[in-house]
């Protein structure tokens, strides 16, 4: 139950699933056998990861000065983009001074344009989910949690299933950091879900992952979707985490699938890891995870 827990798994689950992210099942069974993919010799990660990171950087520094986290986690986002060919920006943190991190990892476009433009759209795609895990550590109110997580979301998606999404995901791993078990943890996200305007498409997905016994990927994908959008890259990571016999088998389920397979695999990665800590994630993937070191200094420094 630690946010180290958190973040290292959904980087292992980022990992695992980056290689087979745009192939479809078929594809993945062709390429790695009837069980897909079930290691790697090296674990690397995708933006998913990456966009975590920045997020945390930024918690760190509202919280050393003070500040709206809003504001820091923002001026992180744009960091993150000038990692990725953006414009300077000030060097207010620490990351982008690592320059494994300017390697550009199939960034979202809509997470690029949005910074980049400011623009408003009506995107519900998952990469706001994806990058809300840390928002759980800044407060043990459940609401507050839910409303940073989600304004953080909104900063790159405006569609409500693109941001309550994240506010989900953040009040769920708070519960499990917290001791909660999943289910709990669940019911206690949902309960603040409901009180949101536009929640429907994503309680609904929410309740019907509750309802659901082991699921084939094919099954995955006809009844929780691809994950390319929140409410369904949320649900599949849930799903894959109740069912899962352990992190490693959860894991594999959560990519193996014809969709987003690493952010799915990343937020099953968080949600397990938060729940069952570091060492239930094996120490082979552990041992093979890019940029683990810069991911324990910083989870280390909150």
């Amino acid at each position: 139950m630690t946010l180290l827990g958190c973040v290292l798994g959904g980087a292992v689950g980022d990992g695992l699933g980056a290689p087979i992210e745009f192939s479809s099942i078929d594809t993945i069974r062709h390429l790695h056998g009837p069980s897909g993919v079930v290691d790697l010799p090296s674990l690397e990660i995708t933006d998913d990861t990456q966009m975590v990171l920045f997020t945390l950087e930024g918690l760190l520094l509202a919280r050393q000065h003070g500040v709206d986290p809003r504001l820091t986690v923002r001026a992180a986002y744009g960091r993150w983009l000038h990692t990725q060919g953006g414009p300077p920006v000030a060097n207010d943190g620490w990351l982008m001074a690592d320059q494994r991190l300017h390697s550009r990892r199939a960034p979202g476009h809509t997470c690029i344009t949005a910074l980049k433009h400011n623009e408003k759209n009506n995107s519900k795609g998952c990469g706001g989910v994806m990058r809300a895990a840390p928002v759980a550590v800044w407060s043990p109110d459940v609401r507050e949690v839910f409303s940073l997580a989600a304004d953080t979301a909104r900063m790159t998606h405006h569609h409500p299933s693109g941001y309550l999404s994240a506010g989900a995901l953040a009040v769920i791993v708070q519960a499990l950091l917290a001791g909660s078990d999943l289910i709990s943890a669940v019911a206690v996200a949902r309960a603040e879900l409901v009180r949101w305007e536009g929640h429907e498409e994503q309680t609904s997905l929410l309740d019907k992952v509750m309802s659901l016994g082991p699921l084939t990927p094919e099954e995955i994908e006809s009844e929780l979707g691809g994950g390319w959008v929140g409410e369904e890259a949320l649900a599949i990571g849930l799903h894959a985490a109740l069912v899962g016999t352990d992190f490693a088998d959860a894991v594999r389920t959560a990519v193996n699938h014809s969709g987003d397979s690493d952010s799915t695999g990343s937020i099953c990665g968080n949600i397990l890891g938060a729940r069952d800590g570091l060492e239930t994630i094996p120490d082979a993937w552990l041992a093979v995870l890019e940029l683990r070191d810069e991911m324990e200094r910083l989870v280390l420094s909150w």
